[in-house]
């Protein structure tokens, strides 16, 4: 089960918590922060929440995987559980052994089961999706494209869920198998074996900083980044030809890389709708014109490579079976830890960026045909409500409906919602909950200011001031040098890593987000505080030491 704070509100008159099925009240329910610090639109959930559990239990059974997991929203949030079977001790070994086992067959064809199949089939939906005429088809056909989109959303999440389980795992057997080989080593190091080695998250920041260089060059456009807030930075560039073309290669940019939203929540506007995140790095990476980014980058991937060269090395006084595991290992962890990244990009983002654009296309139909009020009130509704009214507009009174549930919402935002409803957790020390933890984090020591205890990120020390951000609606307060303070951060928030001295997250662990890309960054990362943004001000000089997994309040 995944650790965490004990603090069941479940009888709370702010967070009541009414099971609808009584069972789920003795299972531990965590809140997922790492994805949704927020309430979750009621279209997020039904749309891929609802077919978490089946999923699931698909990618389960398929690897003899003896875990169970549920989903739930209450009271807006998202909760789950993520435990063993209740099965006797004896068959929960076996079974674990035969995943394992099931687990390792895989491990050595990572790439070319993410490259060959599911990319392949991925880019075949994507392909679908772009090919469709929104704006041009009838009702009739944008109702049937409408349950074609929802089919093809739950067979990619199927997809999502059975590329993560042995990601996952590659990459913690690999830990695994270094610290045996190393016990006294910090936690981070055997993941500075798998730094540096690309993906599409770090290869969109890239492109970004290669666009800024051109924009240094470029007098013109370099002042108005300069001048400008990014809100008003694209109308400035429209007045002169020099702009305009650097324009029409920032809209290239976002038609590849803008696909994705700050957030994982499909009511959430993308990059190509709402680039202010792009245009604020921008303007701060044109402010450091001596830097070298790609440098950088490199220097951390000769880094890696001479770290497994030493470790090589070493094993020669080891016997070649142990050598040989060790490659096969590093292979699969290496091959996880782009995948781990890529599958997001793919499947988190541009799948929700495809699947907006049909319901707000319907939501637009809904607006003509007075139905709704707005475009994006058709987040508020569910998947059946959405058929529903494609197939019969006006068969139903949908206003009401959406007034709550946005009043239910705001109420619920205004809320901090427990960690933990339910039972107690139970305890089960294993590899393969090795790997979800590694993922999740655990509860960190009890921390009080001036100590703030976390977890090893990417090792480092750094001080700054702290830009507490609890979005990137936010993103313009943050400056050059700031140490980032947030819950968590999505794949969107990593052009802001170049810019930031060091990263600080309530949520997750050494294989969250915010800890690999802080290590493709080389800049000190501690993760999982659990209460940071609620410990530190805004403003509050920090010392951030990555390696330790502590930050200090020195002022």
């Amino acid at each position: 089960m995944i650790p965490v704070e004990i603090a069941s509100a479940s009888d709370s008159t702010e967070f009541p918590v009414a099971w609808e099925d009584p069972q789920d009240a003795a299972l531990t329910w965590t809140h997922d922060r790492m994805h949704f610090p927020e309430p979750v639109s009621p279209m997020e959930f039904s749309l891929i929440g609802a077919a978490f559990e089946t999923v699931f239990a698909a990618m389960a059974q398929a690897f003899d995987l003896p875990l169970m997991a549920r989903l739930r929203r209450i009271n807006t949030y998202y909760y789950q559980t993520i435990a063993p079977l209740p099965l006797p001790p004896e068959e929960l070994a076996a079974r674990e052994q035969r995943a394992l086992h099931r687990f390792n067959r895989t491990l050595g064809r990572l790439s070319e089961i993410w490259q060959a199949v599911f990319l392949s089939e991925i880019g075949q939906h994507l392909r679908v999706w772009e090919a469709f005429d929104l704006s041009g088809a009838s009702l009739a056909a944008l109702a049937a494209h409408w349950e074609e989109s929802v089919a093809r959303v739950r067979r990619l999440w199927q997809l999502h869920i059975w590329i993560t389980a042995p990601t996952l795992m590659a990459i913690s057997q690999f830990a695994d198998f270094y610290y045996d080989l190393y016990p006294d080593q910090e936690e981070y190091r055997p993941y500075r074996l798998l730094q540096s080695l690309g993906n599409k998250t770090l290869e969109a920041s890239q492109a970004l900083w290669q666009l800024s260089r051109h924009a240094l060059a470029l007098s013109g456009v370099r002042a108005a980044l300069a001048r400008h807030p990014p809100t008003a930075i694209p109308a400035a560039l429209e007045r002169f030809p020099e702009g305009r073309a650097f324009l029409a290669e920032l809209s290239a940019y976002l038609s590849e890389y803008g696909q994705r939203s700050d957030k994982w929540d499909i009511s959430s506007p993308s990059w190509i709708e709402a680039p202010s995140t792009v245009l604020k790095s921008l303007k701060e990476y044109i402010a450091q014109p001596e830097r070298d980014l790609e440098a950088e980058i490199q220097a951390l991937a000769a880094e890696r490579e001479r770290l497994i060269a030493q470790t090589r090395k070493h094993l020669r006084a080891y016997p070649p079976r142990v050598a040989e595991e060790f490659e096969r290992l590093l292979g699969a962890a290496q091959a996880a830890t782009m995948i781990l990244e890529d599958h997001g990009f793919y499947i988190d983002y541009c799948v929700r960026y495809r699947v907006r654009r049909v319901l707000l296309e319907l939501g637009r139909r809904f607006v003509a045909a007075s139905l709704l009020d707005r475009p994006d009130d058709v987040f508020y509704l569910t998947v059946d409500e959405v058929s529903a009214m494609a197939q019969a507009p006006g068969a139903i009174e949908i206003r009401p409906r959406v007034a709550l549930r946005q009043a239910e919402m705001a109420h619920f935002r205004t809320i901090t919602p427990p960690p933990v409803l339910g039972a107690p957790p139970g305890e089960w020390d294993s590899p393969i909950m090795r790997a979800i933890v590694r993922f999740w984090g655990v509860p960190p020591a009890p921390s009080a200011p001036p100590i703030l205890y976390g977890h090893p990120g990417a090792r480092g020390l750094a001080r700054g001031p702290a830009r507490v951000l609890r979005s990137l609606a936010e993103v313009t307060r943050l400056q050059p040098g700031d140490i980032l303070v947030t819950e968590t951060t999505a794949p969107p928030w990593t052009p802001l890593f170049a810019i930031v001295a060091a990263i600080v997250t309530d949520t997750g662990g050494v294989l969250s987000h915010a800890a690999i890309l802080a290590r493709e960054f080389g800049i000190p990362a501690v993760v999982g505080t659990g209460q940071a943004t609620k410990l530190i001000r805004d403003g509050q000089m920090l010392e951030v030491d990555g390696s330790a997994g502590l930050v200090r309040i020195i002022q």
